[in-house]
Parts: structure tokens; sequence; C-alpha cells
């Protein structure tokens, strides 16, 4: 059996979740980090099948600590965990993301969360010039199955100096490109969960494929990455 999420983690974020305060938090921080010492586990676990198909240099998994300086919730500590896990740049682009939260506020995401100015701008040229193979391999029934349509940010008009009636609109004036698979508490307990999540990242590499071409290469194909 390989490594497993415990229901000790729901748990714990549901007791958290009624007592967010640090009185509470430390009392039961022995608790806390022998559960942060597992879960830990699990995303060193994801990391390791991810490499078997894929180049990840750098594991984060993010403190439980809130940055309350400019947020209006003043909640000091989050209620679950979450993980990116960053490829070998500059070469290979998008990332990976899991988050794990209990009532089923589980996810998985990857792709472009907030891509550089000059990496946005690149990649709604390429929209502009030719959308025929993004929307291949987005609109494939596989691919779909697994990840669903993109997700986050967009504009609401086109960008400015791109046409608002130009074909590929819908893809050009959007400032995320991230797509998003979400877990059930049932789904993340289950001893297949970590082989699922890899199932899911290994199915994204169709797309991190075009884009890491198209982000280390000019409109032309001559290749931007310095020696």
């Amino acid at each position: 059996m390989g490594v497993t999420v415990s229901k000790d983690v729901f748990t714990f974020f549901n007791k958290l979740e009624k007592n967010n305060n640090r009185d509470w938090f430390n009392e039961n921080k022995p608790e806390f980090k022998g559960i942060e010492t597992e879960v830990k586990k699990v995303y060193n676990s994801v990391l390791e099948t991810l490499n078997t198909h894929d180049e990840i240099d750098k594991l984060k998994l993010f403190r439980i600590y809130r940055d309350v300086r400019f947020s209006k919730n003043k909640l000091p500590y989050k209620t679950h965990f979450g993980g990116s896990f960053h490829r070998v740049k500059p070469r290979l682009r998008g990332g990976y993301y899991m988050h794990l939260q209990p009532n089923n506020e589980s996810f998985i995401a990857t792709g472009f969360w907030d891509p550089a100015k000059e990496d946005l701008l690149r990649i709604r040229k390429e929209f502009e010039m030719d959308d025929e193979e993004i929307r291949n391999i987005i609109n494939d029934k596989a691919f779909k199955s697994i990840w669903g349509t993109f997700q986050g940010d967009e504009l609401k008009t086109a960008p400015k100096g791109f046409d608002k009636e130009h074909p590929a609109i819908d893809l050009i004036r959007r400032k995320q490109y991230i797509f998003i698979k979400k877990y059930t508490d049932k789904d993340v307990l289950n001893n297949d969960f970590v082989t699922s999540v890899n199932s899911a990242f290994k199915a994204i590499r169709p797309y991190f494929n075009y884009m890491s071409d198209v982000l280390t290469t000019d409109l032309n194909g001559v290749s931007t990455i310095k020696d």
C-alpha cells in the first residue's frame, strides 16, 4: 500500500476552524506537527511519482500561518494544506498545485496562475495567430473528462491591441490559463488518491508541452532561451 492521507488531517482542520486562535493552536501544536509530518510524506510521494514522467526541481509546502497584514480576514491560521510542484525552468513551463481541505473542498490545479506580462502577451499572440492546436488539446475527450475547461480570471472585452471580434477572443481575453480538478473527502482518504493525482497530472502534459514550446520561442518559432 502506498502513502495515504489520514482522516486526522480533516478532523484537525475542522477543529481548527471552530477554534482559529493562537491559544488553541499553541495548545494543539504537537498534534498539528505530527499531522504535518505525515502530510509531507503524501506531498513527497506525489513529487516522486511526478518525477517519473516530468522534471520537478522543487516542492513547496505552504505554511499554515496566514499573512493577515492586507486581508480583511484576520484569522491567524489556514484550514488547509497547500503545496506546489515547480517544473524545471526556463525550458519547462506551467506548474502543479495540490490543496487538502475538509468538507469536500480539496482540489488539484495545473497551468498558469499569474503569467508574467511578457508571457501573457506571447500566449495571446500565439492564439491570435493560430488557435487550432490549443483547441485540439483542450477539447480532446480524454483530457476534458479529467480537467474540464479553462478556469481563472478573464477580461470582459479584448485586451489592448487585440480585435474583440477575433475568432479566438474567448482564449485571448483570459488572464489565467488554469485547470482545476476537485476531490471529495472520501476521494482524498482513498488508498489510490496519490495514484489518481499522478494520473491527472500526467494527462496535462500535452497542454504543458504546447505551452512550453510557445513560451520558449518567438512568433517565428525561434528559441528565446539563452544558453
